[in-house]
Order: structure tokens, then C-alpha cells, then sequence
């Protein structure tokens, strides 16, 4: 059996320095809290609650300095911290960040912002806080059309188009077509296709392996928004594709007639996890 691991699977380096990040201010203090899951990996979330770090939901459970997870938050809870007198560690991922910077920017400058992304989406939550009152979020095709009559029926002048850094590029370039073709020219479209650079070398990569292969492995937690494009674009390609959380999940007898495996994994999925799937596979029995 040949197996094909894909050369983008795992911690991306969002992932990387918020999860590297968290262990270190467990070393240098005394208690350390993370407010909400600092990545969509149950078993990475696992590990730094046996390190030490208390995972809370509400800010104001924070007793001590509180790290800010790497999808980020809303911008309130900066101002509820600042309050309270906590001190925070601002582990949100660079590109997030930069898209906060971004929608402000041009809510201040009036525009009407769409959003590409899932709802109730922690990442998707913290930016829509900084979008100001007109915006809407619009996760495909099918609901763009709802967009479009608010921005004729208001007479609107101009238009951003942004996006949650893991949504589908290709669902993104779609939509942008259909904006753009709908419209017209008489409204200003301002477009910034801020899907991370590696989440769509990932889905492209995904896309690549799962046309050569006879089963795709996808590997990372459910709750994981770019894991389950993975997932998703693999179902396009492949006609057997298997989402598990790790080694454990996988039921080799699903494997028994493959010739060719793909892996691929999410962007917070631990590179162990990786290694372990692989190894179950190969019938070795020694586990990172």
C-alpha cells in the first residue's frame, strides 16, 4: 500500500505561535487561563489543561492573566479585561488580526462589508464586532442574492468583500463573480480575498492528492472550519474519504482493499497525530 501525506498537513503557523505561546506563559506564571479553546483540537486543548492552563468561556472568570486564543475575540472583551485589570496575551493569528484592522478601517469609511464565512464561527465573531453596523455574513452562493438586494434597495455606494481566513477559496472567487456581474459598475467594489496564504495551498494540495488516490484520511477535529473543507473537497475528488479525529478513530478494515491512502490534516491538528495515523496504517505499533 502506498500512502501519500500531504506536505501542508498540520499546525499552520498561526496555530504554531498560539499553541507554543500558551505553553510558555504557563512556564512564567503561576496560573495562566485561555479564554475559550486556543484551537479547534480537542487533544491539543487536553494537553495544556494537564499543563496547567484553565480554559474559561467568559472573561470575567479570568482571575490572572488570560490568553486570547489564535481565532481571536471580540473587541469588547479587550475593553472588559482593561476593566477588570487582567492582563492579557494576545495570541490571535497575525492574519486575523489584520482583518480586524481592515473591516474597522473601512466601516469607518461608511462601506458595507460581506463577509465570507460561518456564522456563530469564533474567528467569524471577533471580526464581525469590528464591522460596524452595516455588514452582512454570507457563508455560499445561495445567500448572496439576499446581500445584494440590501445594497441596491439602500442605495449603497461601496462595497467590501472580505473573508474568514480558512473559507473556500474557490466558494470566495464564485461569490466575487456573482457580486461583481449582479452590481454592475455604478457601486465601488473594494475585494480582499483574505483567506490565509497555507489554507489555500492546503485545500489545493488536498484537491491534488485526493484525484490520485483510492481513500483520503482527513485528520483533525470536527469543530475545525478548515479541517471540514478538507474534508468537503475531498468528497469531490475521492470516492471514499474518512474524517477522523486521530489514530484511535481510524478502522483499518475501511483500508483493506486501498492500493493508494492520501493524509491530510487540518491546520491545528498535531503533527503526532499525523505520524500516529500513519504508523497504524503501516502496522507499527510504537506511537509518538
Amino acid at each position: 500500500m502506498e500512502i501519500i501525506i500531504g506536505k501542508t498537513a498540520g499546525f499552520c503557523y498561526g496555530v504554531e505561535r498560539a499553541v507554543n505561546g500558551a505553553k510558555e506563559q504557563q512556564t512564567r506564571n503561576e496560573k495562566t487561563y485561555c479564554l475559550g479553546e486556543i484551537v479547534h483540537n480537542k487533544n491539543v486543548v487536553n494537553d495544556l489543561k494537564n499543563s496547567g492552563i484553565e480554559f474559561i468561556e467568559n472573561i470575567e472568570d479570568a482571575k490572572g492573566l488570560t490568553i486570547i486564543r489564535a481565532h481571536g475575540v471580540k473587541k469588547e472583551i479587550y475593553d472588559k479585561a482593561k476593566e477588570m485589570n487582567i492582563e492579557i496575551k494576545d495570541l490571535t493569528c497575525p492574519s486575523v488580526l489584520k482583518i480586524h484592522r481592515i473591516v474597522a478601517e473601512f466601516a469607518e469609511k461608511g462601506y458595507y462589508i460581506i463577509l465570507t464565512g460561518k456564522k456563530n464561527h469564533p474567528e467569524v465573531i471577533g471580526i464581525e464586532s469590528y464591522c460596524g453596523d452595516n455588514y452582512v455574513i454570507v457563508y455560499d452562493e445561495g445567500e448572496i442574492e439576499e446581500a445584494i438586494d440590501i445594497i441596491k434597495s439602500k442605495n449603497i455606494e461601496n462595497v467590501l468583500l472580505i473573508s474568514q481566513t480558512t473559507y473556500s477559496s474557490k466558494k470566495f472567487d464564485k461569490i466575487e463573480e456573482i457580486i461583481k456581474e449582479k452590481i454592475g459598475d455604478d457601486i465601488n467594489i473594494e475585494v480582499k480575498k483574505t483567506i490565509c496564504p497555507s489554507t489555500e495551498i492546503r485545500q489545493k494540495e488536498t484537491e491534488d492528492i485526493a484525484k490520485q488516490v483510492d481513500i483520503m484520511v482527513i485528520i483533525g477535529d470536527r469543530k475545525s472550519s478548515n479541517t471540514n473543507k478538507l474534508y468537503d473537497i475531498s468528497c469531490e475528488f475521492c470516492n471514499k474519504v474518512l474524517f477522523i479525529g486521530n489514530a484511535e478513530e481510524l478502522n483499518l478494515e475501511e483500508l483493506k482493499d486501498a492500493k493508494k491512502v492520501g493524509i491530510m490534516a487540518g491546520a491545528s491538528t498535531p503533527k503526532d497525530d499525523i505520524v500516529n495515523v500513519k504508523n497504524k496504517i503501516l502496522g507499527v505499533s510504537e506511537y509518538v
